[in-house]
């Protein structure tokens, strides 16, 4: 990607501006930024995808004269659905970019943030009215209009309370500042906490949330812990005290054995290579409702791409693949960092490769991890 070069995605400054301007400072409005918006996902497809067992979904049902919203989880049969023509219900599907390439393709778009800061494509249908109420995202977020107009009204509240007894996070107090309306192609980007109420002006009214992750910081920690791993054989440290005292207060916990636990977990989280692959495995781990179909390996490759489901990344010295990891240097190292980085290789890409990487990358198409073809 060329991030010196004005975009029209961005609205005519180049993506390393916006990232210095923008990003999690103020938000950004660009009217016509994406082309051709409306044929990249119709209403049936979408309320297709509501009925998937594997899909998260959710109806929400506005009533505009007590302000106040209900909430359903799908997955949702066609006629669980309100009939078009009724006012104030929307329809929410997260994750529409595992499971239609035309709307993974957009995150193509928004490859100058790190892929390890991506989350998902959520679109959102709603009829005349339709919305989920003031809120805040805790992310950056993307929102892209795909069909008819939506009201975005947004402020920098300081005040972030919330309704109780609320089946939404709905801002107990909403003090807008701005209003946009967005039409089709049109994109406001908003910066995490950032007060904003989305309402469908008329029907049939189509918006994607480009979401990105934020993982919070106990969280991570948790995920990182569990992927260690522990040699158990190895020589371990035994905890002594020959210097401990009699003691009048037994079930006191001694300081010795506080600071030894703590030694114990530093000796442990100093282990850089283990910190790196447990931290590029959890980045790259698919989410739970992601299933790749095996496929079958032609004897000569001449392309590769990658699967839409598949998150690819790299450091330093890892090369990490849906939840895996392998140590890669040299010239195998740099061609696996550019099918990360592009998504995908040429012919004279892969007779560069050495034979043990593709077997490696034989194995992936047998996962279904990445997609092979027998011509350039």
């Amino acid at each position: 990607m060329k991030i010196l070069q004005p975009c029209d995605l961005l609205g005519n400054i180049s993506p390393q501006q916006f990232m210095k301007r923008h990003w999690q400072k103020r938000p950004l409005l660009v009217r016509g930024a994406v082309r051709d918006m409306e044929y990249i996902l119709s209403r049936d497809e979408l309320f297709e995808m509501a009925q998937k067992e594997d899909v998260s979904s959710r109806l929400i049902k506005t009533n505009p004269r007590t302000q106040s919203w209900r909430l359903k989880h799908g997955p949702f049969r066609s006629q669980d659905l309100p009939a078009l023509r009724t006012p104030n219900w929307t329809l929410l599907v997260q994750g529409a970019d595992l499971i239609n390439d035309r709307v993974a393709k957009i995150l193509q778009q928004f490859r100058f943030v790190p892929d390890a800061r991506h989350d998902d494509v959520m679109i959102s249908y709603a009829s005349e009215g339709g919305g989920i109420g003031p809120h805040f995202d805790s992310y950056d977020v993307f929102l892209l209009q795909a069909h008819g107009t939506r009201l975005w009204r947004i402020g920098a509240q300081k005040d972030l309370r919330l309704q109780p007894q609320m089946p939404l996070k709905i801002l107990a107090h909403f003090s807008p500042t701005q209003a946009y309306v967005l039409e089709p192609g049109d994109l406001l980007y908003l910066p995490p906490n950032y007060a904003h109420e989305g309402v469908a002006v008329g029907p049939d009214c189509m918006t994607y949330s480009i979401g990105f992750r934020a993982p919070r910081s106990l969280d991570l920690a948790m995920d990182l812990l569990q992927r260690f791993e522990i040699d158990v054989e190895s020589p371990q440290l035994l905890f002594g005290d020959p210097e401990q005292q009699a003691v009048n207060h037994p079930a006191q916990i001694p300081s010795s054995l506080q600071r030894f636990a703590q030694k114990s977990l530093t000796q442990l989280l100093s282990d850089s290579d283990q910190m790196q692959r447990a931290l590029g495995e959890s980045l790259t781990e698919p989410k739970p409702q992601v299933w790749f179909q095996s496929q079958n390996c032609p004897k000569l490759l001449k392309r590769v791409d990658l699967d839409s489901q598949s998150r690819m990344m790299y450091d330093d010295r890892f090369i990490f693949f849906n939840g895996e990891s392998w140590y890669a240097k040299g010239r195998d190292a740099q061609l696996l960092k550019k099918l990360a980085d592009q998504q995908y290789l040429e012919a004279s890409d892969l007779q560069k490769a050495s034979e043990a990487t593709i077997s490696l990358m034989r194995d992936w198409v047998k996962f279904g991890w990445m997609r092979a073809h027998s011509r350039p």
